[in-house]
């Protein structure tokens, strides 16, 4: 197959659009689904505009999240507009609050798709939303690709019309058990405490490194699996304090919790060699919230930041920064993942030269490897991308500083700092 670098600007960021039926497809004035993306772009002051329905996260324990995946969403179209839009149509998306709930996020798909008659969705935040959107989605013919749907749980449904652009979630912390496993048996650390969430995103992270770590000799002295409803950690965080565990692993899908558990261990002067935080550590509201000194030294395992040495990865940066402002630390991987499932729609649609829901599927399923601001893209039967790459990244410089760390064969990589530093206060 001829490398996605090298095809046109729009292919790379072209907005999918996946109509479910040819009465549509005639109100998106397509003309036959075989037409080229070229002849139709020569019509875009004829062609009628697109709107995109997605739900997403605004309100709730994800809304964080939810609030970086509507940026990716809302650069990506803009450029897709600068560049003539989708095969000659503009497009625009319409977004609807789920709460982070997973019974409203169907509601907003069946809306979307039976009421509003948007033309393409595209996934919400979080593998706990992923499954119910995806269902629904199924039961209407549309494709479902989507950055934030990893956990193995949502590749065990049977759906055929899912595909996660971002790496598989059980692979999560893999990096840091095997840098943990590589360093000599006297600097090695012996003793480890994990926490996780009952999410279907955080639990399943832990296991895997668990048993990396034990077999290097890491000894497990704390191991609890909290319900998503939690509201208080206090207790959970002193017993882990308790064992002076020299690492210490905190699975969650919300930054309000990692935040809880860390400010308890400043207050239990508590200071583990190794802290890691599976999200939010990356977010402006982590630091704010515990102070930026305080930050120095935690880990977190992601699949993008903005130093990403990657030519799509560049142009999102600095679409990102035109639009919003502010710095390259605070670009989420979230808003880059929302940025992706575009990237790899539009591929589809282009490839195939087809607005057939079809078509899409069939090409999704084809083994085909994507090349996307966060990397490689190839997806298994499941719609697992088996080609996503974890990293590791920690603040450094006294928190003022996010970088990758993981792999320390990456020749992004900088050394980690190993212990963590002292909290500051």
């Amino acid at each position: 197959m001829k490398s996605l670098f090298k095809r046109s600007k729009q292919r790379r960021i072209g907005f999918v659009i996946v109509p479910a039926a040819a009465l549509l497809l005639a109100a998106c004035g397509s003309g036959s689904s075989n037409a080229s993306s070229s002849s139709a772009t020569s019509t875009t002051a004829s062609a009628k505009p697109i709107q995109i329905g997605a739900s997403l996260s605004l309100t709730g324990d994800f809304a964080a999240n939810g609030k970086s995946f509507q940026r990716g969403y809302a650069i990506w179209a803009e450029q897709v507009n600068k560049n003539g839009g989708l095969l000659g149509h503009k497009v625009s998306m319409k977004i609807l609050d789920d709460a982070s709930s997973p019974t409203q996020v169907a509601t907003n798909y069946q809306d979307l798709i039976t009421s509003d008659h948007v033309p393409l969705i595209v996934g919400p935040f979080s593998s706990l939303l992923t499954v119910p959107a995806a269902t629904v989605a199924a039961r209407y013919g549309y494709a479902m690709v989507e950055g934030a749907g990893g956990a193995p749980g949502v590749f065990t449904h049977g759906l055929k019309n899912v595909f996660d652009v971002s790496y598989p979630v059980k692979d999560g912390l893999l990096p840091v058990a095997n840098w943990i496993k590589s360093m000599p048996a006297g600097k090695r650390p012996t003793t480890a405490a994990y926490v996780t969430s009952n999410n279907i995103f955080a639990q399943p992270q832990i296991a895997p490194a668990q048993a990396i770590m034990q077999a290097a000799g890491v000894k497990t002295v704390y191991n609890q699996v909290f319900q998503s409803e939690t509201t208080d950690f206090t207790p959970l965080a002193d017993a882990i304090a308790a064992t002076h565990a020299q690492v210490a692993i905190i699975s969650t899908t919300s930054v309000s919790k990692v935040i809880a558990f860390v400010k308890d261990f400043i207050t239990q002067h508590y200071n583990p060699e190794i802290l890691v935080g599976t999200n939010g550590v990356n977010q402006t509201a982590f630091t704010s919230a515990i102070g930026t000194c305080n930050a120095n030294g935690i880990i977190q395992p992601n699949g993008w930041y903005a130093g990403y040495d990657n030519t799509l990865s560049h142009q999102f940066v600095k679409a990102y920064l035109a639009k919003y402002g502010g710095t390259t630390s605070q670009i989420t991987a979230s808003s880059a993942e929302a940025y992706g499932v575009g990237e790899v729609l539009a591929d589809a649609v282009n490839a195939t030269k087809s607005f057939n829901q079809a078509k899409i599927l069939k090409y999704l399923h084809s083994g085909v490897t994507f090349q996307t601001l966060q990397g490689p893209v190839k997806f298994n039967s499941k719609g697992e991308n088996v080609d996503g790459v974890v990293l590791g990244f920690q603040w450094q410089s006294k928190g003022t500083k996010y970088v990758q760390i993981l792999p320390a064969s990456d020749k992004q990589s900088v050394a980690p700092l190993f212990p963590k530093p002292a909290f500051c206060s």
